[in-house]
């Protein structure tokens, strides 16, 4: 049987992050997280990075900002995968990575390189909104650099994280489901795709060893998930056994409440409109040089929607 790549994951106790290191212990790898050396007293981070020491990761001090250190730490592994924040509500380091591709280029023996991407695959995105738009556009500044560097990479589009769309029934700005009423966007009717976390970093992890995702984007598209808000409502409705009075904001009044926004927030917004209001998710077919996830792993029992909702009852 051939080995298992060793991997590094940058951004290893981040929302996603924290599961990346999950999946790649559990698939087998040897799995290294970065840490900076200047963790202050962010104690929830240090247990963090404590407890994947116990589960067997290795702690491995950098810095982005340290190009030796990072080049050090590149050298230990097969693959890289990276999971720093792309969300302007959190932090926008998208571009951070260009200092990771330098060291990976320097470095020489990184087998695969996973940027950080997991939502909307933005090489379809070129004709976005502003201001949401700075997403997918460094995003792509990122690939090009990893592109002509020739560094052999897989990009993961995951869609909607299960627990920022399904939580809040879709609608930007809640995490938990009301059990009373509900906003649909627009008539309620676009596709869009769900993914839980945990099912994002499984998928991710079958990858890097995986010749077939070699220079590809890999979708995650599980059959069960692809579902319009609507649909969604109508699966927490029967989890409640009750009906939520339904309201709905057109596609104008949208936008006009988004430009009253600060930046970061009109930011997310437009990804909820091209989502939601225009179905940038669901509306094209994988075509060659892609693969799809759930195809190519069909042993992965992912969560579903209906199993998801569960966990707010």
């Amino acid at each position: 049987m051939a080995m298992k790549s060793k991997v590094l994951i940058v951004g290893g106790t981040g929302y996603l992050g924290k599961r990346l290191v999950k999946a790649s212990l559990a698939q087998g790898h040897e799995t290294y997280v970065l840490h900076r050396e200047e963790i202050g007293v962010d104690i929830e981070k240090v247990q963090m990075l404590l407890s994947f020491k116990q589960q067997g990761a290795h702690l491995v001090t950098g810095s982005l900002n340290d190009h030796q250190s990072l080049v050090k730490v590149v050298k230990l592994v097969d693959v890289v995968i990276c999971a720093i924040s792309g969300v302007h509500i959190r932090s926008h380091q998208i571009l951070l990575q260009l200092k990771l591709v330098d060291a990976i280029k320097e470095a020489g023996n990184v087998k695969r390189f996973l940027p950080s991407e997991f939502g909307t695959d933005p090489a379809r995105m070129e004709n976005a909104m502003e201001p949401g738009r700075v997403t997918f556009d460094d995003k792509m500044v990122v690939r090009s650099a990893i592109e002509e560097s020739g560094i052999p990479f897989t990009y993961i589009s995951a869609n909607c994280f299960a627990g920022y769309f399904l939580g809040g029934l879709c609608q930007p700005g809640f995490i938990l489901p009301s059990r009373e009423q509900v906003r649909l966007l627009g008539d309620g009717n676009q596709k869009a795709i769900y993914v839980d976390e945990d099912d994002i970093a499984t998928y991710s992890i079958k990858t890097i060893d995986d010749p077939r995702t070699l220079n590809k984007t890999v979708y995650i598209r599980p059959p069960q998930n692809i579902l319009s808000q609507r649909e969604v409502v109508q699966i927490w409705e029967k989890l409640i056994g009750k009906e939520l009075l339904k309201s709905s904001i057109s596609e104008q009044e949208f936008l006009a409440i988004m430009k009253e926004q600060d930046y970061a927030e009109q930011v997310g917004l437009t990804h909820y409109y091209h989502v939601c209001y225009e179905g940038c998710l669901a509306n094209f077919e994988i075509g060659d040089g892609a693969e799809e996830a759930s195809k190519l792993y069909p042993e992965v029992k992912y969560t579903t929607v209906e199993e998801y909702m569960t966990r707010y009852l």
